[in-house]
């Protein structure tokens, strides 16, 4: 491939910017960490909406790009070596992103490797666990008679929350004194739990005050802010 209008997936959500960093996401949890990420690194892009109402993750130029058919996904026309690079994995492409512009990631090698383990925590626990809260708590699992599924997946969430909660005292951030790109994959998940599932009750949100701390301090940056409502819903 030699330019953004090269890739199948142009044909369907077509470049007006070719040359900015393309964002095919929707405004989930997982979306919403790589639009935050671009609004506070200042990078130019151009953000896509895929419809999952009208199933666009299943499209075939989606599943060109990603085979997996998950929101988020890029294609950064000034990738490695000045060429196009298409990614998939919200958690993949916050670690390219930080690289790229060597913000939100610490250039220590020790702190480097400690960030990622927190953005391995969300990957791994928080997102999957917390969604799955969802699923038993808002969504089709709710008609479930039988709860300990439901049960199940809260004391998990809550026991997850618990270990952010010790690892965020007496810290700013989880890192410490400034945000990274493991806050800007764990806040947004946090706050689905909370604002959208409605499971913070379920799980004793109110007993975690560092987390609630930083939940605060997250929400009431601007680019997060406007990183929340990005790609905007028709």
């Amino acid at each position: 491939m030699t330019g953004i209008t090269d890739f199948p997936i142009n044909a369907k959500w077509p470049a007006q910017h070719p040359e900015r960093l393309q964002l095919y996401s929707l405004p989930t949890p997982n979306g919403v960490k790589v639009s935050i990420m671009l609004e506070e690194t200042g990078l130019a892009y151009e953000p896509h909406l895929v419809d999952f109402e009208t199933n666009d993750q299943m499209s075939p130029e989606f599943l060109s790009l990603n085979p997996n058919n998950k929101i988020p996904a890029i294609i950064d026309p000034d990738g490695p070596s000045g060429k196009p690079l298409p990614l998939f994995e919200s958690g993949a492409i916050l670690l390219y992103l930080a690289e790229k512009t060597g913000k939100l990631l610490p250039q220590d090698p020790a702190a480097r490797y400690e960030t990622i383990q927190w953005l391995m925590f969300q990957m791994g626990g928080i997102g999957p666990m917390f969604g799955q809260v969802g699923f038993f708590h808002k969504f089709a699992g709710r008609e479930y008679e039988d709860k300990r599924p439901r049960d199940r997946y809260i004391a998990e969430a809550a026991r997850l929350l618990a270990v952010l909660e010790q690892r965020l005292e007496g810290r700013k951030w989880i890192m410490g004194g400034n945000m990274t790109i493991a806050d800007i994959a764990v806040f947004p998940w946090v706050r689905n739990l909370v604002e959208y599932y409605g499971a913070g009750e379920l799980v004793g949100f109110e007993k975690f005050a560092n987390v609630r701390r930083v939940l605060a301090a997250f929400l009431d940056r601007p680019a997060v802010a406007r990183g929340l409502k990005i790609p905007a819903r028709a």
